[in-house]
């Protein structure tokens, strides 16, 4: 039997979804997201299902994708399908495999949902998911945001699982004879995730064999907390933020000092605008000095004045990264191009120009990444002892905050910073006495802007 009805009074509850409206089902083909398929189907709901290949398991991932068409052809419901190049986006973007392949589906996804008139996206999460996110952001260390775990309905995400429990999904599953899939790399606890599902959560178990339960009571009341603090947190803001006709924001230092807890109100209003809580350490460790000093989040920047913050955007579009194999002589990124010559160092004839860098070939992991600075990037500038982070480097030349963005970052594909490309080259990776091989980098111009 299936929990109809308990599927259906938690999406009437939680108020998910009209029963007219159109869902988009992600289902990857495992027993979450099949049985999810099916409850979807026997309720008589109109939805379609999508199907994201990472190709990170061979032939594996193919027959996931395969499985999971015939689902949908046995539903008599479309089918969407995609294949990511899930490593090489993890490496030209700097995330790790889960993250990447989180933000790509998360985009498609939403790609489709629009194109094709979904109202809502079904993911497939339950109550024991809960307790693991809220688990991993406990041990990576969080706001009160990430106590209430997995929330059913986020934007236009919603998840009508949430409530069952994993010990109550796989006797369904089986007593009902689901075909699903295994995803292999679910029993390898080389990842955060699962090591907490195997290892970690079998143990508190034994201290309480409830654990489920618990922690659902406890992310409703986090929960009620936030939105309780939310609601300080918008008051406080309307009363203490200023807009100007600049578009800028004035914020008072005096109702800043005054602020108690200071630490947590202080994360919570600039939260918005994306600022660090260290970097929000470093500001009020700084307001009692001179005036002048600029702060920035990825998206926006504080500039210290005399008796108040003055908050605005940083205006910088965004570029995306661009890979660099080792057979290629000309790649555009932005308004530059780069000339690449591979020479032997036995002919180099190597000329002094900051829009020219010379690296030992040998050293180099390809395929190597262009891409922005990040905040919390940092090299061994040629010429210098020890390393320098690009926003010290930056500040020290006078790099006004709307050009930074612009700057090309040539990036080893171990992870190094080899050429902030104009500027200065690291000193890692320079041509030496012993080099054979040498790899020359020539930044130009192309006049777009």
């Amino acid at each position: 039997m299936l929990p109809l009805h308990r599927f259906i009074s938690f999406i009437e509850q939680n108020n998910l979804f009209a029963a007219d409206e159109k869902v988009l089902l992600a289902v990857s083909g495992g027993k979450d997201s099949v049985l999810m398929a099916h409850l979807f189907n026997e309720a008589k709901f109109s939805f379609g299902i999508a199907h994201c290949n990472f190709g990170l398991r061979a032939d594996e991932s193919d027959e996931d994708e395969n499985f999971t068409r015939r689902l949908a052809e046995q539903f008599k419901v479309e089918f969407y399908h995609i294949r990511f190049e899930t490593e090489t986006y993890a490496k030209a973007n700097q995330l790790s495999i889960q993250m990447a392949a989180r933000k790509l589906r998360y985009d498609w996804f939403e790609t489709i949902r629009k194109e094709n008139n979904y109202d809502y996206i079904a993911l497939a999460h339950h109550q024991s998911d809960t307790t693991e996110t809220v688990l991993l952001n406990l041990v990576r260390g969080t706001g009160i945001a990430g106590l209430h775990g997995i929330l059913p309905k986020r934007g236009k995400l919603i998840r009508p699982l949430l409530f069952l429990k994993r010990d109550e999904i796989d006797p369904i599953v089986n007593q009902n004879q689901f075909p699903f899939r295994e995803d292999s790399s679910n029993s390898l606890a080389k990842y955060a995730r699962n090591k907490l599902r195997l290892e970690v959560i079998p143990r508190l178990k034994e201290l309480n064999p409830f654990l489920e339960n618990t922690f659902e009571s406890n992310t409703r009341r986090f929960k009620e907390l936030e939105d309780f603090l939310n609601l300080q947190t918008s008051a406080l803001r309307e009363e203490i933020f200023e807009n100007l006709p600049s578009g800028n924001i004035q914020i008072s230092l005096e109702k800043l000092k005054a602020l108690q807890p200071r630490k947590l109100l202080l994360y919570e209003l600039f939260r918005l605008y994306n600022f660090s809580e260290s970097v929000l350490e470093d500001l009020a460790d700084s307001w009692e000095g001179q005036p002048g000093k600029i702060f920035e989040s990825g998206t926006h920047r504080l500039l210290l004045d005399r008796n108040a913050l003055i908050l605005s955007q940083i205006a910088a579009g965004t570029i995306s990264p661009k890979l660099i194999n080792p057979d290629e002589v000309l790649v555009r990124w932005g308004k530059f191009q780069f000339r690449i010559e591979d020479t032997d160092a036995a002919r180099l004839q190597a000329g002094i120009s900051n829009n020219t860098a010379f690296f030992d070939k040998a050293l180099l992991h390809f395929p190597l990444i262009l891409r922005q600075w990040d905040t919390g990037d940092y090299f061994y500038p040629f010429g210098m002892k020890g390393k320098k982070k690009l926003s010290d480097f930056f500040t020290g030349l006078k790099i006004p905050l709307t050009l930074k963005s612009n700057i090309p970052v040539l990036v080893n594909g171990n992870g190094d910073i080899l050429w902030v490309a104009g500027y200065r080259s690291d000193e890692r990776y320079k041509v030496t006495p012993q080099t054979k091989k040498v790899i020359i980098f020539e930044k130009q111009n192309t006049h777009e802007y």
